[in-house]
């Protein structure tokens, strides 16, 4: 081996040659001192190998996991034990939210890598949930309700969507160099960058063409607060209780009292497949078709963006515009606690408006009680078929890329179909937690089907055991529903001989299931 070493001004370069091969070592110096170069190095609490394997964070990582799920070990005792809410809180708060942070930096990761993690997840919801080492770890995460960690990082990484909010950030229009681009399509066990691996993972949403509203903190001078109120001549009368005609004389006495005003109708509508606005001026109908994502009280609000919109338009200079949702009303009326970026474009456009010597008023009226502009408005909104390019609400898009999410997810969870829970449970929800420690871990291996006594010989290598009666294997569903030996137990408890398993340990377990267990002599064996 020979080194030959070469003297720069600002750093020494190393040439080692060994045999055929040469490698070159750049150690960079500041005034003479030689800055060392290391395998590893933290970052932020994210630890960088030379390789980008991040193998050196993960084991790290789960060392520091491995030695906080003694919190909830401690704390999940069967007889004074926390319940199944209380510790899944703490391993979110403590133990999750570790393994979360920097995922779309350690995302990367090999596949391998990232399954180290597993076990972590796996032994807190165990232990949360009060089942056997045996159990499986799908009906793991639906008694729990916790996402596998790889559907948990790709959804993560899809929130990450709202830097498009961010006009500023480098990241937002990263391209793949072509060069790159041409590399990654050849070797596709290759990983891709963070940002075209959210691309492909959302192309099922198509909202890749979707504009974003940009955060702007400075939409309005700190010392100028918009001041923002509205008419309500109804607040006195309860809908639930008050006649439509009731409202319909108010509405007419309102629009006397403030008869030089002009007014305009504004709606927002959003079906299962459609979302719309609707604006009605003088018999003149107006509407925009927007997009899926947007909640109703975005549609609401782009309603009486598109109405001050056309008002540019007139040379009238008083308006009322009459909206049916008082939580847009309010939030135009509370800027500083609003989340919709929309809101502070309506309220600039307002300062414009009265710049130019527009008074505009705005009046809650209560919807569907037979006033005839805002029933038009609302036809008008269910009905509109020309798209209205406007940008989104982060906030928006942000539940549906929670709902993709869950429904990879539910596609999952639908393949395991010989799952005993999936039987019980078919659709993922939060089912409800019985408060008692004790009967909540006992109901949860019910609906596992893994329990004390019907699967213990899997821990101590024995035959699995079987009912002397029926001769078939000793499973929860047969003691429970098929077992003829517990025939007058269930008349005397349940009132019937044929039973579902989903009516006695399902979301809303029946009453009498644990006094039925005690009496057949099971309970203290699950």
């Amino acid at each position: 081996m020979i080194m030959v070493t070469h003297f720069l001004r600002r750093k020494v370069v190393v040439f080692t040659f060994v045999g055929k091969e040469a490698c070159i070592l750049i150690l960079l110096s500041v005034f003479m001192i030689v800055i060392p170069v290391v395998e590893k190095n933290p970052f932020l609490g994210i630890v960088f190998d030379r390789k980008l394997t991040f193998l050196p964070h993960v084991l790290q990582l789960r060392k520091r996991c491995e030695k906080l799920l003694n919190i909830i070990k401690f704390l999940s005792t069967t007889s004074w034990g926390a319940d199944r809410t209380d510790l899944l809180r703490i391993y979110q708060s403590v133990i999750l939210s570790r393994i979360d942070y920097g995922c779309e930096v350690y995302g990367s990761a090999c596949s391998s890598v990232l399954r180290r993690l597993d076990p972590i997840h796996h032994s807190a919801l165990r232990i949360c949930s009060g089942s056997f080492r045996t159990s499986p770890v799908h009906s793991l995460y639906a008694i729990c309700h916790q996402m596998p960690l790889h559907l948990r990082r790709r959804k993560l990484g899809a929130q990450y969507f709202r830097i498009q909010s961010h006009p500023n950030r480098p990241v937002r229009t990263l391209p793949i160099p072509t060069g790159l681009g041409r590399l990654y399509a050849a070797r596709t066990s290759n990983i891709l960058p963070f940002c075209e691996r959210m691309k492909r993972s959302l192309g099922d949403l198509e909202i890749s063409t979707v504009q974003v509203y940009h955060i702007d903190f400075f939409s309005f001078p700190p010392w100028y607060v918009p001041q923002f109120s509205f008419l309500n001549p109804v607040s006195k009368f309860a809908k639930s209780t008050t006649n439509p005609v009731v409202f319909q004389q108010i509405f007419l006495s309102h629009c006397t009292q403030f008869c030089t005003y002009s007014p305009i109708f504004t709606d927002g509508s959003k079906t299962a497949s459609r979302v719309g606005c609707g604006v009605v001026f003088d018999q003149n109908v107006f509407s925009r078709r927007l997009n899926a994502s947007c909640y109703v009280l975005t549609a609401e609000l782009m309603a009486i963006w598109l109405a001050l919109e056309k008002i540019f338009t007139l040379l009238e200079n008083t308006f009322c515009i009459y909206s049916d949702s008082l939580s847009a009303l309010e939030t135009l009326a509370h800027p500083e606690t609003a989340t919709r970026p929309i809101a502070s474009e309506i309220l600039c456009l307002l300062a414009r408006l009265k710049a130019r010597d527009c008074e505009i008023l705005f009046c809650w009226i209560p919807s569907h009680v037979g006033i005839h502009g805002n029933e038009l408005a609302d036809t008008a909104a269910k009905s509109a078929s020309i798209e209205l390019n406007h940008p989104l609400p982060y906030a928006d898009i942000k539940k549906s890329l929670l709902i993709y999410a869950h429904s990879l997810w539910q596609e999952s969870w639908d393949q395991q179909i010989h799952n005993k829970l999936h039987s019980i449970q078919p659709l993922l929800k939060l089912w409800p937690v019985v408060p008692v420690r004790m009967l909540d871990v006992k109901l949860n291996r019910l609906r596992i089907g893994l329990t004390r006594l019907t699967h213990k010989y899997l821990l101590f290598g024995e035959r699995c055991p079987a009912c002397t009666t029926c001769h078939v294997n000793l499973t929860v569903h047969h003691i429970l529903v098929e077992c003829p030996v517990f025939s007058n137990h269930r008349s005397r408890f349940f009132s019937s001989v044929s039973l579902n398993i989903r009516d006695l340990v399902g979301e809303r377990p029946h009453q009498h299931i644990f006094a039925f267990l005690r009496a057949i002599g099971i309970f203290n064996f699950l």
